[in-house]
């Protein structure tokens, strides 16, 4: 009796695991996304990985919050002059929980700028930005540029004397640009002075344009993390090439000097050298 209960239970088990696992199969089948999420998140790191190497983890956190809450302020934001303010104001004192969304998003927007300061100062620091991972570090550039003008685009918005003069200021130390300040001036206010079409372009610039040129971005950020693997700290013995022994590697049957691992390998011994 107890033998046959436990193989019922063991048999209703296997049919719901069964039916947990047909869509993830059905999925992976057509797709092969569960297999590249699964090498994502369990691929092997350098052992002596430490808490810096998630100040990355970290900086797409509050991005992600940032996309979240600038979503649902969305939802309730005018972006016209004569009810852009009031909306901020609609937001923050009747919308229920507005006051911590919009507060999540305002410090939200530092707290990831400072994040990403970190986190470039740590990839700096550690060397992480040379070969092969300078493109990489080319990525992590125009993230930065890319959070800065985000920052910049979305203080207009909540039109008040603070954000309209910060604006002006800022406007007009794009001018000072030479041969095209002129020009970004004047695209950037949508005339010959800030109106309803700055706030509008702003608008669009801030929930549009950069995020998706950011998501586009981290995208690449983190497939060339993937493909180059995380570096190892500066004081690692690994990375200092103690023990090193000469890898080779080989693709098609041809030698593999064109992949970063054997490149690596023909540097450290002396490969470049005259």
């Amino acid at each position: 009796m107890a033998v046959s209960a436990r193989t019922r239970k063991s048999a209703r088990l296997q049919r719901l695991e069964a039916a947990i696992n047909y869509p993830i199969d059905w999925l992976e089948e057509r797709s092969g996304l569960v297999g590249g999420l699964r090498y994502f998140l369990f691929r092997k790191v350098p052992g002596d990985s430490n808490w810096f190497h998630t100040l990355g983890s970290a900086t797409l956190t509050a991005f992600l919050v940032q996309a979240t809450t600038g979503v649902i302020l969305a939802m309730y934001y005018k972006p016209e002059p004569k009810t852009a303010y009031a909306s901020i104001q609609h937001i923050t004192n009747d919308v229920t929980l507005g006051w911590l969304v919009r507060g999540m998003h305002k410090w939200g927007a530092s707290v990831f700028i400072i994040l990403l300061f970190f986190h470039m100062a740590r990839v700096f620091l550690f060397g992480a930005y040379k070969y092969p991972r300078e493109l990489n570090w080319i990525v992590g550039v125009l993230l930065l540029v890319m959070g800065m003008a985000e920052g910049f685009t979305g203080y207009l918005l909540p039109w008040d004397q603070t954000s309209y003069w910060a604006t002006v200021v800022g406007i007009n130390l794009n001018g000072t640009v030479p041969f095209l300040g002129p020009y970004i001036a004047q695209f950037l206010r949508g005339g010959a002075e800030i109106g309803p079409d700055t706030l509008a372009r702003f608008y669009s610039i801030h929930m549009l344009l950069i995020p998706g040129a950011i998501f586009a971005l981290i995208g690449l950020h983190l497939y060339l993390v993937v493909r180059l693997g995380v570096s190892s700290p500066p004081w690692s013995k690994e990375a200092a090439g103690a023990d090193w022994v000469e890898e080779q590697v080989t693709t098609n049957g041809r030698s593999g000097l064109t992949q970063p691992a054997a490149r690596s390998s023909w540097r450290r011994n002396g490969g470049d050298a005259e």
